[in-house]
């Protein structure tokens, strides 16, 4: 296959992968590629991202690197080959290209959880609210910017419904529930899609009310995308200038599995989340 030159973040976590599991056998880069069979720069372009391989030379490469975590093994083979060609491709020439990565990990996880402190989530928002949202970036988007941010973030949704949708876990802090971007009726229409899709069986919406005592850290929104094996696991931050960081470190990870822990023990259960998003509502 031949190599690619502009990874995508997934092609990028592969090979990232792959160096992890050398160094973890104490190789270096040269002393993998003698190995191998192959050149010491041909290891650093699978390990850049930029050389596809096929499943049987990840297997390979894992015996080699003496791995023996099958379960690693088998969803790092299913990371091979080209990049998908999915719907978001088509938004690389439009938007930064750290949201198309993010519509990407969006599409292969295994679940989501996201943690939210001033923002309804971009995967359970109605149009009007999100535009309504996307009105007030600094600077302001030209008016064809904004319709291509809108359309993105609404096609990112699909990951939700469908026959297998993705299972989804929201952590709203009520000052999320209680901010009006656009006014009272959109609010309250958003709200409404709220309680809507928090009945669906994949998704999870529960909030934590400002009278909570426990609520952990700074208040910072993320979403963490769960990978087909913990290793694999990403946490997306949303950047001032409207762009993506992705973290993957296992200390990065750890941190904030313990945040979403937390907040999940001093948020209210599903359906006590429901009761209050109505209460909020209604007082609209």
């Amino acid at each position: 296959m031949p190599p690619t030159s502009n990874p995508t973040l997934r092609q990028r976590r592969f090979g990232a992968e792959l160096r992890k599991l050398r160094e973890r056998a104490g190789l270096t880069a040269t002393g993998a590629a003698e190995l191998l069979g192959v050149n010491q720069a041909r290891v650093s372009m699978i390990e850049t991202g930029r050389t596809p391989l096929s499943a049987d030379k990840v297997r390979s490469m894992a015996n080699v690197y003496a791995c023996s975590d099958d379960r690693l093994i088998d969803a790092l083979a299913a990371m091979t080959g080209r990049r998908t060609r999915g719907w978001w491709e088509e938004y690389r020439e439009y938007l930064p290209a750290g949201l198309a990565d993010l519509a990407e990990l969006e599409h292969h996880a295994a679940g989501l959880r996201v943690a939210l402190s001033l923002h309804i989530p971009a995967l359970l928002q109605t149009t009007d609210h999100a535009r309504a949202m996307l009105q007030q970036a600094v600077p302001p988007f030209q008016p064809y910017e904004l319709e291509h941010r809108l359309s993105y973030r609404i096609k990112r949704q699909a990951v939700l419904h469908g026959p297998t949708p993705l299972p989804y876990t929201a952590l709203l802090h009520e000052a999320a529930l209680r901010m009006q971007y656009g006014g009272p009726s959109i609010a309250r229409s958003q709200l409404a899609r709220l309680l809507e899709m928090s009945e669906q069986n994949n998704i999870t919406v529960r909030v934590i009310p400002f009278t909570s005592a426990d609520f952990p850290g700074n208040g910072q929104s993320f979403d963490y995308a769960i990978g087909q094996v913990p290793q694999l696991d990403t946490v997306q931050l949303d950047t001032h200038h409207g762009g993506c960081e992705f973290l993957d470190a296992e200390a990065q990870l750890e941190k904030y599995r313990t945040v979403l822990n937390r907040m999940e023990s001093c948020a209210l259960g599903p359906v006590e989340s429901r009761k209050f998003i109505e209460d909020i509502m209604q007082g609209l």
